[in-house]
């Protein structure tokens, strides 16, 4: 090896650590303007949709006004004019009144008849038509032993963690596993028989039995692990979530919106901000306007991701809702403490990220500086060494 290959190597992985320093930088100053991006237009459709909403208001309000002075004109000019035309006109403004009233009529139920047919939910073709009979076939399946085994209490929470809370939802992941188990048996099953000479020392008896139980085994269980790598990301989504999703509110409580108002706004306008937690709160808002109370809504949002701080959040929202009062005070302190919180979990993962960053520059930096500081002399040394031994 010469000099050159030496500075070309030393160059390469001098390269390759400062692209790996470089790539991490901009993924999080790409994660950091994203953010910052999503939540700029979520306010600015937020004060569209206010201002089309003001303008609407005030565009009925005038068209209701309007027909009102009309008909006051006419009845006035009608009374100046003589008490027969008086009457005549009031009779006319009556048969106009009932006249329109009639109309209300017809488009209110040509309207409640259009809604009944949007309402009735098109029948599913394709692959939707079989993903809802295997749906239902699953749901017929949870309550036999059998199903109470596969989708268990752990299964069950992973899956509200996930965002999956109907019946529908475990029976398709009860099919899912069983669908993934049969098939990973085939495939092994079909591996091993199709003369793979790995497994012939083993004995085809044994493998006969053990491939197909392995396959059985591990085809159960992966959408398990799917679903619980999902659980866990949406759990550290709803970790960075509270502390924006606490500003929030303090602010749309300090505004004078109620509190069903706030958590309105939060769902429809800020989803694209909060993902996860809009989502849960979309359900808690469902549930609630189904008829359940809002500590019965607001339950599963506080037992099922087993955080303390989002506990204490669902605790506030129920004593608004129950007792009322200012709530922007316990909540800025309470955002306070978040962000205390979360500086303090932020000191720790760029406490781990430094140590990663030093194996990364211990395995690509370091040798190229050692290539480069100690290269020249080790290949002197080198040369030397070898135009001293052919006189020995």
């Amino acid at each position: 090896m010469n000099a050159g290959s030496l500075f070309t190597a030393a160059l390469v992985l001098g390269a390759l650590g400062c692209a790996l320093l470089a790539a991490h930088a901009l993924v999080r100053l790409a994660g950091t303007r994203r953010s910052a991006r999503t939540l700029a237009m979520a306010l600015e459709a937020r004060a569209a949709a206010a201002a089309m909403a003001s303008s609407s208001v005030a565009a009925q309000a005038a068209a209701r006004m309007r027909p009102a002075g009309a008909v006051g004109t006419a009845a006035s000019s009608a009374a100046g004019a003589s008490p027969g035309a008086a009457a005549r006109a009031s009779a006319a403004a009556a048969a106009g009144v009932n006249g329109m009233a009639g109309m209300t009529g017809s488009a209110a139920q040509a309207a409640s008849r259009t809604a009944g047919g949007a309402g009735k939910r098109p029948q599913p073709r394709g692959l939707a038509a079989w993903v809802d009979r295997m749906a239902d076939a699953g749901v017929r399946w949870l309550d036999t032993p059998f199903g109470r085994q596969a989708v268990a209490d752990e299964e069950r929470r992973l899956l509200e963690q996930c965002g999956f809370v109907d019946a529908r939802s475990r029976g398709l992941f009860l099919m899912a596993r069983l669908a993934s188990a049969i098939a990973v048996a085939t495939f092994a099953v079909w591996f091993m028989h199709g003369g793979v000479a790995a497994f012939d020392w083993m004995g085809s008896g044994v493998m006969r039995l053990f491939v197909p139980a392995a396959g059985l085994v591990l085809g159960f269980m992966v959408p398990k692990v799917y679903v619980q790598r999902r659980a866990a990301g949406r759990r550290r989504a709803v970790v960075d979530e509270l502390p924006m999703l606490v500003d929030l509110l303090r602010l749309l409580q300090g505004v004078g919106l109620s509190l069903d108002q706030s958590l309105q706004v939060l769902v429809n306008e800020f989803r694209g901000v909060l993902p996860v937690l809009a989502g849960e709160l979309e359900i808690a808002q469902r549930q609630f306007t189904a008829g359940r109370t809002r500590e019965q809504s607001l339950q599963r949002l506080a037992s099922s991701y087993d955080n303390e701080d989002l506990r204490a959040v669902v605790r506030l929202l129920i004593q608004v809702d129950r007792h009322g009062g200012a709530v922007q005070e316990p909540l800025r302190q309470f955002g306070d403490r978040l962000r205390e919180v979360r500086r303090a979990m932020l000191r720790e993962r760029i406490g781990r990220l430094t140590v990663k960053m030093t194996a990364v520059m211990i395995l690509t930096l370091l040798p190229a500086l050692l290539i480069v500081t100690a290269g020249p002399g080790v290949l002197s040394v080198t040369h030397s060494l070898a135009s001293v031994h052919p006189h020995r």
